[in-house]
């Protein structure tokens, strides 16, 4: 049926076979490009080795980048899929950055919308003891971090304009910039430079829309996608709607780099998928990190109480890191009359799509 689909093309393609893995019963996914079985138009990507020391991929969390296991498709230059490169137990740094540390002031949430400022200061203290808690019921309320939807770092995407400006900026996280340099100096882009990052909080009913990401100044720079814990469908499509996508799976600790030609080709998350082992986490986020860690390494250890709270999050959750260079060295914001950094975020579901419009008005 996705391959019938892909066939028919014409218009808006691509909504179409978004529709289709949207669906909640579909179970044809033969059609999804798995990148743990090679093949077809799926091909070894070559990555810039000797550009990255062993030692700076140990203090990031990554294996050797000779280790990496990474990949192309046919008809997509400039994507690369890197299947998961994280060292044992390194993906657990990434994820309680992205609950605990990430989410706190001065960065942005959706939740800033529709709540008084005291009252998004502490999200990790507010729901960590009411996600330690937590059964299994559906009807039990979500503690304000499952009701986070999406965090900026760095230049704040402004969702109303859709543009980034320099008067709405905070410090970017040296932990991440780290990690995001040594992964796009891997694929020879030497120089970049992590300005913006646009976390994504997904749950099993949650997608993310048909979109293009165009407005950073630099797109000669590539888009990186980081993703932790349970399993999604990603569709890669053309620079036109009509061109219907390519569906491929993403995994906990998998890479995505959109560069060159593919860095401005629509794309959207349909769908999430619980992990394909069947347990409650995928394996990898089980294991332990090393007490070893290497000097000057951004990895920290979690205690085992915060690891739980994280745990317990990711048994139905899904967190995607998005970084950005926005401007090319040396170039500035373009003047515009009458920027104040007000307007920065979107109604809480226009970025992330809900099953239904009752569900979306009762989390509101």
């Amino acid at each position: 049926a996705a391959a019938a689909l892909t066939r028919e093309g014409g218009e808006d393609a691509f909504r179409r076979l978004f529709r289709f893995y949207r669906q909640r019963d579909a179970s044809d996914l033969r059609a999804v490009v798995d990148f743990s079985v090679p093949g077809g138009q799926v091909f070894r990507s070559q990555l810039s080795i000797s550009s990255v020391s062993d030692q700076d991929a140990y203090r990031a969390g990554l294996q050797p980048v000779s280790q990496w296991k990474a990949y192309g498709l046919n008809g997509y230059p400039g994507f690369i899929f890197i299947a998961n490169p994280f060292l044992p137990g390194c993906q657990r740094h990434w994820v309680k950055q992205c609950l605990k540390l990430y989410p706190q002031k001065p960065s942005v949430c959706n939740l800033d919308l529709h709540m008084a400022p005291e009252k998004t200061i502490d999200l990790w203290g507010q729901s960590k003891e009411q996600l330690r808690r937590k059964g299994s019921s559906k009807w039990e309320p979500r503690s304000l971090l499952e009701k986070l939807r999406w965090v900026t770092l760095g230049y704040h995407y402004n969702w109303d304009t859709k543009k980034y400006s320099a008067n709405h900026h905070t410090p970017f996280p040296s932990d991440l910039a780290f990690l995001s340099e040594q992964v796009a100096t891997a694929c020879g882009f030497q120089g970049f430079q992590a300005q913006a990052g646009i976390l994504n909080y997904y749950h099993f009913d949650s997608s993310l829309g048909i979109h293009v990401d165009e407005s950073e100044l630099d797109h000669s720079r590539p888009l990186l996608s980081f993703s932790f814990g349970q399993s999604s469908i990603f569709l890669l499509g053309g620079l036109k709607r009509e061109e219907a996508p390519t569906a491929m799976f993403m995994h906990s600790g998998d890479i995505m780099v959109m560069s060159g030609f593919s860095r401005l080709l629509y794309h959207a998350v349909p769908r999430v998928l619980p992990n394909p082992e069947g347990t409650a986490l995928p394996s990898c986020l089980d294991q332990e990190l090393s007490s070893d860690l290497p000097v000057g390494s951004v990895i920290e250890h979690s205690s085992e109480e915060d690891w739980q709270v994280c745990a317990k999050y990711l048994q139905s959750s899904r967190i995607n890191m998005t970084i950005r260079q926005v401007l090319a060295e040396g170039q500035k914001f373009p003047e515009e009359s009458g920027t104040n950094g007000k307007g920065q975020a979107p109604s809480e579901d226009s970025h992330h799509q809900e099953n239904s419009r009752a569900k979306r008005h009762k989390r509101n």
